[in-house]
């Protein structure tokens, strides 16, 4: 590119001389390109270990003057085919013009002013300021300049397209062997990078984020405190990094996208509303500020529990007065677009969140000594905070400020927005205010109490009132709602149990749904309106489910019940079509509905399944699977004697997914399981873990001695089925799987709240951050792991219909899922989502579009046919297409590829025949040496299809009528007709038909052109080229000669004498020679499909001599004998014939020829070197060989090589 004039005071320094003038130098850098000798290689490794490649470019051109030492750098470039256009561009336009000038200080001025002032045709701009106003076009907001010039660098060594972003790049060492290799590992959006050239030893690596199994700091003798990423056949180990912690987190969260990228298909979105930074950051991408503001809100939003679209402004050091404290606790103010939370510094000391929408004035209060900068927040519920030691406190109120004028005003609350009216506002609505459960709890509505004696509940009513008041008491001191201090205090009432009475409430507060549904009034009913009356898989599968939700409870024994758990399943599954319904979530759903009304349990699911519990109830429940490998480490790490057992019995892979999935509902009696709601609502899923562990430890020498999987899960299932709350109000309702397993010594009771306290005494050091970094590692084996169960599956069912080996298959199948992939990264015609189905068979989940077909057909397909491919790929692509969606799966695309690589002669005959039939062949590209007839024939083509299309109705007339007769006859007899018939139609329907070569249709004279063409394609790179394009002209020859006599009889049987087509080609010569004009166009069609260009035209008397014209001898009826002519001599016609001919050649398409497959077939076996090469057997290993020799990326030309312009110049 042209720069900026800068002076160079050394030009022979580290540069060689390639081309020169009087006034222009062209140089290379050393050490790049070949040659260079020893200097050449320091320079270079001196260049990638500095980075000095990454500012100084490989060329450029200098301006010199014959009386000055000075040089100006007035063009430089990343490669040759860039300086040598600006060095010709200098030729052309400046050299003459500067040759005039007397004085070099005119000749200096000129050209600098040129450079900066000038472009190609003397625009208005200058060359610097036009490629500055692209690049701004581009890049609404620019990364630096030295980041810039790296991620071009990346590009051009790794041959990245431009939609491949870098986000970071670190100096490091790659450990090869034993040898570290300094270099320049460049992080992108979808892979790991890796440069080094070190003494002439260049070292390439490119590891795509999808294959990363693992990643993890790694310390040892061998390799010091380095970073090892492991992908599924290897492990590479990266070191010597600035900062490893920040790399490490880096890589984490890229292959965090790539992971999400496997699970729903969906490419990498930039933040475009990023806030821009007040000044360019050095070396820090826009794409680096991105995701580390998403690892920011990521925390933020679970730190506090808020939504997914909360998105954090910005947080600051402040001070809050707490009252309850009567002092100020030091944290973190954080402000977001909905929210205000404060976080102390000590962990569970207080905790607070302040929406908007409760926000009434923000005013700063006096400042003094003890308070200095204070920030007065008052709510709508006359509840004030006051927030000091704020460093910027103007700043921050006029962002509260901001915030408030775009918050909404708070909606009325659910009772009031929809007031119960008359019954016929309600009718026809399955949701509305008049539903018992629209404001009551199923507890509430079906509580048992008059079976059960006074002296029995007496005491646990008084402990549930006892409870009610000290929450009360709580309330009072800490505040209610969504405003309320949560301090440990709060966590020690939770730990007890909530009351039944407020355990709805609370829930909703503690998970977050409470905001979500204060910022969404009406969202529910709409929703369910929406929703109720649509047929779906996930609505079969709830309908299959109702009736299973704990069953043993009166609440879900009548209509009510099922109805509530129908629309508030039917509800999540139309908004969440990902997840739709997954078994588990009916029975977490019932428990919700028991202590909340409808709408508060929708919200609640909505929070479990899209926020406290990611990936939970998916399809292939991802995030219990993830858990599960969670629990395996962390039974090692604190069971360790028990983990060796367990793993021997296979036993924490069987339990753990039944307890994570369902939150121990399934397997405990719900009341008890309830308390641990309670927990789990405040604590999250550290919860869990610490109940389970508990449960493994209490029964750990009962474990220990158990000799298999099956005696070791009825101790486990039988201690869960006895666990109880002694402290509820309602009656303890058995597990209905203690009732059938009990046996006569059933095992002691346990209270859920002894339960509880252990696992926090014991198992109480666990962290939410080390669950979080634990849950990373697993997600990365499940989802591989997954991914190669999906593999073998498909490896396993495409066995039996093709006819490669195991190992070809998976190589296959990676290849083609590489192919989907490539295009999640870098774009494509359709969306991802519409590319992948999860809820179709593992064969035909990934699917992709014609362009991508044509690269994996070019890449692997035997039948190479040069420019011919792209037509070929595309007509393979409309046959193996069979729904016409545009896709083709990967069951499919092996039908096609086995049929090349595996088939009999007649089987790859079959395939290129249907490949120019429709649908494969369409209309458009039926190009033939008949093209300029389209406009004469037109009328006579429908003049013949409205024949045809009458004899068709005619004949259809004749089937009718006969059956009608057949019909009645029918009739008649239809009594005497049992079951086993219609068992033998069905049979019979349910049969796959095998297609016949007699099934086929025949293919008229333009699909017979297309067809030579593609065979004449074929062989444009074989051996015997010349013997096949000779047996091709012969079978040619022998195929329209047979289409004439067909047509004839045809002709004879189908039309009146008068109007048959003339006598057969061999009785006049003259007659011949018109027949033979269908020939004269397959010819000439082969001759335009010819990849070298033929020969020029020779006399008639020298064709006669000469042979090797052609592929095949070209001879003159007319100057010729036909005696004389051979058997493998094609005619054409010659002189005033030949001129005729060519006249007709554009209205002789023949309506009426056609061939069958059964013709092509027995005349391509007349000629040995076809079937030789039809029958030969191709290797499809060396194909995927040259696949995987190239990089994991797809390529893109960037430059000439050296030795390309080289040849060129010469």
């Amino acid at each position: 590119m042209w720069i900026q004039p800068e002076e160079v005071l050394l030009a022979g320094a580290l540069w060689v001389s390639e081309r020169a003038n009087p006034f222009f130098v062209l140089q290379r850098r050393r050490g790049h390109g070949r040659g260079g000798g020893l200097s050449g290689l320091l320079v270079g490794t001196l260049d990638v270990v500095l980075d000095s490649s990454a500012r100084v470019a490989p060329y450029r051109i200098l301006l010199q003057t014959s009386d000055s030492q000075i040089y100006w750098n007035v063009a430089c470039g990343s490669s040759r085919k860039e300086i040598t256009e600006h060095w010709d561009w200098l030729e052309t336009n400046l050299l003459q013009t500067v040759a005039i000038f007397d004085n070099d200080e005119d000749v200096t001025t000129f050209v600098k002013g040129k450079i900066c002032v000038c472009h190609f045709l003397s625009l208005s701009e200058g060359i610097i300021a036009e490629e500055k106003r692209l690049k701004q076009r581009e890049e609404p907001e620019e990364d630096s300049g030295k980041f810039r010039e790296a991620e071009i660098k990346m590009r051009q060594l790794f041959g990245m397209p431009e939609e491949e972003k870098l986000v970071n790049y670190y100096s490091c060492s790659f450990w090869k062997g034993r040898v570290p290799r300094q270099g320049w590992l460049y992080l992108s959006i979808n892979h790991l990078c890796f440069y080094s050239l070190l003494l002439g030893k260049e070292v390439t690596l490119v590891v795509p984020w999808t294959e990363v199994t693992q990643l993890e700091k790694n310390a040892t003798l061998v390799f010091p405190e380095s970073v090892r990423v492991s992908t599924r056949h290897t492990e590479r180990f990266f070191s010597m990094f600035l900062n490893i912690n920040d790399t490490l987190a880096l890589m984490e969260q890229l292959a965090n996208i790539a992971m999400r990228q496997l699970l729903d298909n969906e490419a990498f979105a930039a933040d475009r509303s990023l806030p821009k930074p007040c000044k360019t950051l050095k070396n820090v991408s826009v794409l680096k500020r991105d995701l580390d503001a998403r690892a920011k809100n990521e925390r933020y939003r679970t730190m506090f529990r808020l939504t997914q679209d909360e998105r954090l402004d910005g947080h600051t050091d402040c001070t809050l007065w707490a009252p309850f404290a009567k002092t100020h606790v030091i944290g973190q103010l954080f402000i977001s677009n909905n929210y205000i939370c404060f976080n102390s510094r000590e962990e569970e000391v207080c905790q607070l969140i302040i929406p908007l929408r409760e926000v009434s004035v923000v005013e700063k209060a006096d400042s003094s000594s003890v308070l200095p900068c204070p920030v007065s927040i008052s709510t709508k519920n006359k509840m004030n905070f006051l927030f000091s030691n704020l460093k910027d406190r103007d700043f921050l109120v006029q962002r509260i400020s901001d915030f408030l004028q775009r918050t909404p005003d708070s909606p009325l609350p659910p009772t009031m927005s929809s007031p119960a009216g008359p019954e016929s506002v309600h009718r026809g609505r399955h949701y509305h205010s008049g539903l018992p459960t629209a404001s009551q709890s199923l507890l509430q509505l079906y509580h048992v109490t008059t079976t059960a004696t006074t002296e029995d509940l007496g005491p646990r009513a008084m402990k549930e009132k006892m409870k009610e008041e000290v929450w009360n008491i709580h309330f009072s001191e800490f505040g209610r709602g969504v405003c309320m201090y949560r301090t440990s205090r709060t966590r020690e009432l939770v730990l007890n149990g909530i009351p039944e009475s407020l355990r709805g409430e609370l829930w909703l507060l503690f998970s977050g749904a409470q905001n979500e549904m204060d910022s969404h009034p009406g969202y529910y009913g709409d929703l369910v309106e929406r929703a109720m009356g649509q047929c779906s898989l996930a609505t079969e599968e709830i309908e299959r489910d109702l009736h299973r939700s704990m069953p043993e409870h009166r609440a879900f024994q009548n209509e009510t019940g099922i109805a509530a758990l129908r629309r508030v399943l039917t509800a999540y599954a139309h908004r969440n079509p990902g997840i739709g319904y997954c078994q588990a979530m009916n029975i977490v759903t019932s428990v919700l509905l028991l202590y909340c009304p409808e709408e508060h349990a929708f919200w609640l699911l909505v929070a479990l399944c899209e926020r406290m519990l990611p990936d939970y109830y998916n399809t292939r429940v991802v995030g219990a699977l993830v858990d599960q490998g969670v629990f395996e480490d962390l039974t090692r790490l604190f069971l360790p004697a028990l983990h060796e057992h367990m793993q021997d019995l296979g036993v924490i892979s069987t339990i753990s997914l039944s307890w994570f999935l369902t939150l121990f509902l399934s397997v405990m009696p719900f009341h008890s399981a309830a308390l641990l709601v309670d927990c789990f609502f405040y604590e999250g899923i550290k919860v869990i873990f610490q109940v389970a562990l508990a449960v493994l430890h209490d029964n750990m020498d009962a474990l220990l001695s158990c000799s298999d999987e099956g005696e070791a899960m009825t101790i486990l299932g039988r201690y869960l089925d006895h666990v109880v709350n002694r402290h509820t109000v309602s009656l303890n309702i058995p597990h209905l799987h203690a009732l059938l397993t009990s046996g006569d010594e059933p095992p002691p009771e346990i209270d859920i709240l002894d339960l509880i306290k252990s696992s926090y005494e014991k198992f109480g050091s666990l962290r939410s951050d080390v669950i979080e970094q634990m849950r990373f590692k697993q997600r990365l084996k499940v989802i591989q792991s997954l991914e190669d169960t999906a593999k073998r599956s498909v490896v396993r069912a495409m066995m039996t219909e093709s006819a490669f080996s195991i190992d070809e298959l998976e190589e296959l199948y990676c290849l083609f899922k590489s192919k989907h992939m490539t295009s999640c990264y870098w774009g494509s015609r359709s969306s991802a989502a519409e590319r992948h189905d999860p809820s179709l068979p593992y064969l035909e989940q990934y699917r992709i579009d014609p362009a991508q077909f044509c690269q994996l057909f070019a890449a692997l397909t035997p039948w190479v046919c040069g420019g011919h491919t792209p037509s070929l790929s595309a007509r393979l692509f409309r046959l193996l297409d069979q729904n016409q969606d545009g896709l083709v799966n990967f069951k499919e695309f092996i039908t096609g590829l086995s049929v090349m690589y595996h088939g009999d002669m007649t089987e790859k005959l079959k395939l290129l025949y249907k490949l120019h039939l429709p649908p494969a062949l369409c209309p458009e590209e039926a190009e033939s040496a008949l093209e300029a007839t389209t406009f004469f024939t037109e009328g006579e083509t429908q003049d013949s299809s409205l024949v045809s299309h009458l004899d068709s109705v005619r004949q259809q007339e004749v089937t009718g009528n006969d059956g009608k007769k057949e019909a009645g006859e029918g009739e008649k007899k239809r009594e005497v007709k049992d079951y086993r018939f219609y068992l033998r139609m069905w049979t019979k329907e349910k049969e796959t038909k095998t297609e016949t070569i007699k099934d086929l249709p025949r293919i008229n004279q333009e699909q017979f052109i297309e067809f030579c063409k593609t065979l004449y394609n074929l062989f444009s790179e074989e051996e015997a080229e010349q013997q096949l394009y000779h047996a091709i002209a012969t079978v040619a020859s022998l195929l329209l000669r047979i289409g004439e006599v067909g047509k004839k009889f045809n002709n004879g049987t189908n039309k009146p004498a008068a109007a048959q087509a003339p006598p057969p080609v061999l009785a006049m010569p003259h007659d011949f020679v018109e027949g033979t004009s269908a020939e004269s166009q397959v010819f000439q069609a082969l001759a335009d499909a010819q990849l070298e260009p033929m020969a020029p035209p020779m006399p008639d008397e020298d064709v006669q001599d000469d042979t090797s014209v052609s592929s095949y001898s070209v001879v003159s009826s007319g100057s010729l004998p036909c005696d004389d002519i051979g058997d493998d001599t094609v005619l054409v016609g010659s002189g005033e014939q030949r001129q005729g001919s060519e006249q007709r050649r554009g209205s002789v398409l023949d309506v009426d020829w056609s061939i069958t497959f059964e013709q092509v077939l027995a005349s391509l076996l007349t000629e040995q070197p076809l079937v030789q090469y039809f029958e030969r057997k191709e290797n499809i290993q060396n194909k995927m060989a040259a696949c995987k020799a190239q990089r994991a990326v797809e390529r893109q030309i960037s430059s000439t090589s050296d030795h390309e312009v080289s040849q060129h110049s010469i």
